[in-house]
């Protein structure tokens, strides 16, 4: 038999598009050359223009999909994308703990593209205090960065996105990667932060379309690559490359958001052959 690929374990929502959440997680992992794991935590009703509604799964229903895999599979690296309930993120926290080495990529959806909200305040707490001192990386955007960082009791402003950096690894994790696709910026700028300040800043080109997964797609590239054995600065830049790539790739399947193409690489080949 063949070697075993690395294996990759996504905590996630259901996306019955396919263009994000556990399907697009699913899709770039295995894209990537990982073997993907899923772990359900939410379902989701919902097309390429927007979330209409969700259904949290019982917390315990997740801990038990993932207990039961990961007592059978050794992961190399965990993503986490849609939590769903306070009570799902307590349950995916506690699992998490068991395996303090293994890599954990945390993207926090807290509303989807349209703005249809998807976390309460009592998720982001329970975020913030249960999970984020076990990331790894954080991967939000700034709107999310924002919000995780703002102190709703505060009558403050939206601080500096280095800021709200620095805030979020005072939480305890190790790095944050934010992405700059809703700044009025004439290109994307994402950003890393570790404790010893800005490690990278990359610049990208502003696609026109919108899209429906880019954030699932980053999140779950640099997952794999973290579990390919990448050292984790490079890891950033070839998930960002990866997630570019599909987003100029992306097709239009429906009436709203465009969907990033994870396997754009073999169509082009097809391409190349015709």
């Amino acid at each position: 038999m063949r070697d075993t690929p690395p294996l990759v374990l996504t905590f996630a929502g259901t996306d019955p598009t396919g263009g994000a959440g556990l399907q697009a997680d699913v899709l770039t992992i295995a894209s990537l050359g990982c073997h993907p794991l899923s772990v359900v935590t939410a379902v989701t009703v919902q097309d390429s223009l927007g979330v209409e509604d969700f259904l949290p799964l019982d917390a315990e229903w997740v801990a038990d999909q993932a207990r039961r895999v990961l007592e059978d599979m050794p992961v190399a690296a965990f993503k986490v994308g849609m939590l769903g309930s306070p009570e799902v993120a307590l349950a995916v926290a506690e699992v998490v703990s068991d395996y303090p080495d293994v890599p954990l990529v945390l993207d926090p959806v807290l509303a989807s593209g349209r703005g249809d909200e998807l976390a309460s305040e009592d998720l982001i707490s329970v975020i913030k205090e249960a999970l984020l001192p076990q990331t790894t990386v954080l991967t939000p955007n700034s709107l999310e960065a924002r919000r995780l960082s703002m102190d709703e009791t505060l009558d403050e402003e939206a601080p500096e996105l280095s800021e709200c950096a620095r805030r979020l690894l005072d939480l305890g994790c190790e790095y944050v990667l934010i992405t700059g696709a809703h700044e009025q910026t004439p290109q994307v700028v994402n950003v890393l932060y570790g404790e010893e300040g800005v490690l990278q800043r990359l610049n990208w080109e502003r696609l026109a379309a919108s899209y429906h997964g880019s954030g699932c797609t980053l999140a779950s590239s640099l997952a794999a690559l973290l579990a390919l054995g990448v050292d984790l600065q490079d890891a950033v830049r070839q998930a960002q490359d990866f997630t570019y790539q599909s987003l100029r790739a992306a097709f239009r399947a429906g009436m709203g958001q465009a969907i990033p193409d994870r396997l754009y690489w073999a169509r082009a080949g097809e391409d190349a052959e015709g």
